[in-house]
């Protein structure tokens, strides 16, 4: 098991959120093995499940009555019954226990109303693995090609991971959306699917969206927000300040790994080529991603941007952090970064009069531009903004 930078606070109850299939499970076995002080409850044991969903009274039952502030009760997919939440609560006013509660989103949790604990149990988000968790194994063409869920490091062929990357689509249609009754019907979901991966990290339009896959724009930005809640994408929202009066005012939305984009777009048996458009958006979309990981690992305070003016003059990514300090970075996959076509960027970014002006790049050392623009390799704009 790679070493994984999600990172909870032990003297506290918590809260594990992450998409199907990102480790949590394995994380908490990890930090919190089954032992004499620590319970493991496993709500994706359908006996276990259906007989609390019966008897809730029967979660509290489960724990041991020696079991107190130096104890452990993990509850593993705690979305599937929020009901829970109020025993949880109760145990840990009542005998000061901890918890570990996992789960594939907060969705269901905060839609049932159910009870959050009032910053009793601190929240922690996980995804697919970074660059510097795969460390030696890492391989940018493989990332690109098939994106970072664990399970996709062990697989040795490609047929594996088309295979995997296929179930993990199916599966995620029938338990995420299905299971739990997001959707009315499926299928108008199931065409958004397809076309929101096409469409990921371009500027969205929520009205052709909705021609494309038959549906109104209304149910196309709830589908969207679905796919937030279920920690299945993000929202990078256009930048504001001195500038919005001629930007373009809508956000791009990138979904949480490469692998499952290419999937739902049914592109899993063509390649990643260096050189080609598919290369430089997977580039782009493998760096966000990067970005978006070690900001919440690392508990940065940041907000994340993009911005495009009229003139389509393009800043791939606005790092803001308190009191108005900001990071501006272009991606570009080239070997060799072009330095003409980076004029209007440049000039763009001198305006936000911003800390740095980054180019991360597949250059294999750094070089400077001008006094205030440097070309880098990615992984030094990444340790540049995330050295923790």
């Amino acid at each position: 098991m790679y070493r994984r930078f999600c990172n909870p606070l032990l003297s506290n109850s918590f809260f594990l959120f992450g998409a199907r299939g990102t480790g949590k499970t394995s994380l908490l076995q990890n930090l919190l093995p089954e032992s004499s002080t620590t319970l493991w409850i496993d709500l994706l044991d359908e006996e276990l499940y259906n007989r609390i969903l019966a008897h809730p009274s029967y979660f509290e039952q489960l724990i041991p009555e020696h079991f107190g502030p130096d104890c452990w009760v993990v509850a593993d997919e705690i979305q599937r019954i929020p009901s829970l939440l109020n025993y949880v609560h109760k145990i840990i006013e009542k005998r000061g226990i901890r918890f570990a509660l996992s789960g594939s989103s907060a969705r269901k949790l905060k839609r049932s109303s159910a009870n959050l604990l009032a910053g009793r149990a601190f929240n922690n988000l996980i995804f697919p693995l970074t660059a510097q968790e795969l460390h030696t194994d890492f391989q940018l063409s493989k990332i690109l090609q098939w994106g970072a869920l664990p399970l996709i490091s062990s697989l040795t062929s490609d047929a594996a991971c088309q295979e995997y990357l296929r179930s993990y689509v199916s599966n995620y249609l029938r338990q995420e959306i299905r299971e739990e009754q997001l959707i009315r019907r499926l299928d108008p979901f199931v065409r958004f699917l397809e076309i929101a991966a096409q469409m990921n990290g371009k500027i969205l339009n929520a009205s052709q969206v909705g021609r494309d896959s038959g549906t109104d724009p209304k149910t196309i930005i709830r589908y969207y927000q679905i796919l937030e809640d279920t920690l299945v994408g993000f929202f990078l929202e256009p930048f504001h300040r001195s500038i919005r009066k001629i930007q373009t005012e809508k956000a791009k939305f990138y979904l949480f790994d490469l692998g499952v984009c290419r999937a739902l777009r049914n592109d899993l048996t063509s390649s990643v080529n260096p050189g080609t458009y598919a290369y430089g958006e997977a580039f782009e979309h493998f760096f966000i991603l990067e970005c978006h990981r070690l900001r919440h690992y690392q508990r940065v305070d940041e907000r994340a941007y993009y911005l495009r003016t009229k003139d389509d003059v393009e800043i791939d990514l606005i790092l803001e952090r308190p009191k108005g300090e900001l990071y501006v970075v272009e991606i570009k996959s080239a070997h060799t970064v072009d330095e003409k076509k980076l004029g209007g960027f440049i000039k763009l970014a001198r305006e936000l009069k911003p800390k740095a002006i980054l180019i991360a790049s597949n250059e294999d050392r750094p070089r400077y531009l001008a006094p205030d623009v440097q070309v880098l390799p990615w992984r030094d704009v990444l340790t540049m903004l995330y050295p923790g």
